[in-house]
């Protein structure tokens, strides 16, 4: 003897629930990011997620499907590229020559959007993922170094213009990693300013010196 009410399908989340609308969506891609920050991709489960943002594990297959799905989208909307280009690319010096300081500004934009406690925990998310699981660094390919990288070589008046915003990049992702991650001393507990200080001639030696002759 039933009681009437249909039966609710295998894989769907209950109507009442699937109704709570963006703000659910929104509050499980929160969880998302905290959990693959803490967890990385491997460890992180769609059980996991949806237990931290307080709803049904139906519900999160429901918005995003798999969990290469709510890592991309979790992910991306917290990745601005047009954001990191405009405070790299910034015209400045003699005839608004975009090369000027730009070593300084990609160090400072950088190491700032790391030290921010919001901005950070997607970004370790992105790396620590990535550094074990193919799925996640096919992410970090695609949202961080094609939609970022290509762009801002597409902007660079110099030989080899994607060679040199990749080693610029693998400069900044190794202090990631190193002071953000691995937490090693003293760099892990260095002033950020001193960071930039040191780290943005580097950089702009990749942007602007010449090749060696042939």
């Amino acid at each position: 003897m039933t009681d009437g009410t249909a039966p609710r399908r295998r894989g769907r989340p209950a109507r009442t629930a699937a109704a709570q609308g963006p703000d659910t969506r929104a509050r499980i891609l929160d969880a998302a990011r905290t959990e693959f920050a803490e967890r990385g991709y491997d460890k992180t489960t769609m059980r996991g997620i949806a237990r931290a943002a307080c709803v049904d594990a139906a519900l999160v297959h429901h918005y995003f499907g798999t969990k290469d799905d709510v890592f991309a989208a979790a992910i991306e909307v917290s990745f601005e590229p047009a954001l990191a280009l405009t405070a790299i690319l910034q015209e400045t010096g003699a005839g608004g020559d975009a090369l000027a300081g730009i070593g300084e500004r990609m160090a400072a934009h950088f190491i700032g959007v790391w030290e921010d406690p919001v901005s950070r925990t997607p970004l370790l998310a992105i790396v620590r993922s990535a550094l074990t699981n193919e799925a996640a660094a096919a992410v970090l390919r695609g949202f961080v170094l094609r939609r970022l990288l290509e762009r801002l070589a597409a902007e660079l008046d110099v030989p080899d213009p994607r060679l040199r915003a990749e080693l610029a990049a693998a400069q900044m992702i190794g202090i990631a990693v190193l002071r953000y991650v691995i937490e090693v001393e003293p760099l892990a507990s260095a002033d950020p300013q001193e960071i930039v200080r040191l780290v943005a001639p580097t950089l702009q030696n990749y942007f602007t010196a010449a090749p060696p002759p042939a």
